[in-house]
């Protein structure tokens, strides 16, 4: 019996200091969530394998270091890949600044690949300074945007499938 392929994909995780990339990967990949803050220094790597419309996918998670003032996301850490979640933490408007400075370099380094725009921390939502119409821009261009909550789950699966099955439709045309 022949085995299905699998079909691997690239994804980094971008956005500011702190807007919660780390967490929302590890909630995709083992379901947990923990309120200890951890410093992405470099990249962590992580890895999933998802069924997506009878298509095996192992998505390879690229969690890149929250760009701020003092660091810089590298252009080389983006190259390869099928697609990204931009993420913008809701309870912070000046993380949209950071996400229109990395999108401008996702562009540059890898041109018109689909992305994913999460808005997260919607279990904070009381504390939003983060309105849709602050974001419209970067929606626009979005294959899917998406307010979560890498604490209690929220949107998490769906970010991750959603951009997975777009990612799947640009590379079979």
């Amino acid at each position: 019996m022949k085995e299905k392929s699998v079909i691997q994909k690239k994804i980094c995780m971008l956005g500011g200091f702190a807007v919660g990339k780390t967490s929302l990967v590890k909630r995709f990949v083992t379901g947990q969530f923990s309120e200890k803050y951890h410093t992405t220094i470099g990249v962590k790597i992580d890895q999933k394998s998802l069924c997506i419309d009878s298509t095996n996918v192992l998505l390879v998670l690229w969690d890149v270091y929250g760009e701020d003032d003092f660091q810089k996301v590298r252009a080389s850490y983006l190259q390869g890949s099928a697609g990204y979640l931009l993420m913008v933490d809701g309870t912070r408007k000046e993380t949209l600044d950071v996400a229109r400075q990395l999108r401008t370099l996702a562009l540059q380094t890898m041109g018109p690949v689909p992305y994913a725009l999460v808005v997260n921390k919607h279990d904070l939502f009381e504390s939003w300074q983060v309105e849709p119409e602050m974001y419209q821009d970067l929606a626009s261009q979005a294959c899917l945007v998406i307010e979560s909550s890498a604490k209690t789950g929220e949107g998490v699966e769906l970010a991750f499938v959603a951009l997975a099955r777009e990612m799947l439709k640009v590379s079979k045309i």
